[in-house]
């Protein structure tokens, strides 16, 4: 019990610390690429990754997922990034937010937009499509997919916000939110400077830089 309570205290603070953060402290890698954006740009999302592989324009998968999911997951799904359909709406968001499931990542389309916005389920996705899906395809849970030119694992931590969204893999979550709370302490320090009058350039040291450029 106590050992869950850390993890969660962990995330949650890998929720606030922000994706732009912790991407920067695991080494400027782990994001997954720009075309994937929250429906609601206030939204916020942490959790470990249920992984959906689908096939493009049916969302049997989706429902089956949810049987499956446990709270606090985030689904991540390959839905072939097929913008001609919108595999999840309302429904299925009643649906998860039922199960406890923290959020959605889907590389794909979405359709009901100001439903989930009104309900307060984070959802990234590609897109929004109004078109129906059908129900009858199978596929694949918990295996690894390609989301764009990211490899999401089944159990890596979604990190997103509207400036976009990092995996971070489970048996790093302590030492990359060391990194990232040694990073915002230092960016703290930043402003501060700033505020009492120092410059980006000497903060950054980018004096030497600036003058090999002739930049003066």
């Amino acid at each position: 019990m106590r050992q869950q309570q850390l993890q969660n205290e962990a995330l949650e603070s890998l929720r606030q610390l922000g994706a732009a953060t912790v991407y920067e402290a695991q080494g400027a890698c782990g994001a997954l690429d720009s075309g994937l954006k929250p429906l609601d740009p206030a939204s916020r999302l942490v959790g470990p990754a249920l992984t959906v592989d689908m096939r493009p324009a049916d969302n049997l998968m989706l429902h089956y997922a949810l049987l499956k999911a446990k709270p606090g997951d985030v689904l991540v799904v390959d839905a072939k990034g097929f913008m001609e359909a919108g595999p999840w709406g309302d429904v299925l968001t009643e649906a998860a937010m039922a199960r406890g499931v923290a959020g959605l990542v889907l590389h794909g389309a979405v359709r009901d937009a100001e439903a989930i916005v009104r309900m307060g389920f984070p959802v990234f996705c590609r897109g929004l499509s109004i078109k129906g899906t059908g129900k009858h395809q199978p596929g694949r849970l918990n295996v690894p997919v390609c989301i764009g030119d990211a490899m999401v694992r089944p159990g890596d931590i979604v990190v997103g916000d509207r400036d976009g969204l990092v995996m971070v893999e489970s048996d790093a979550v302590d030492r990359v939110l060391a990194s990232a709370l040694a990073r915002e302490e230092k960016e703290t320090g930043f402003r501060r400077a700033i505020a009492n009058g120092s410059s980006t350039v000497e903060l950054l040291g980018l004096g030497e830089t600036l003058h090999r450029l002739g930049l003066h």
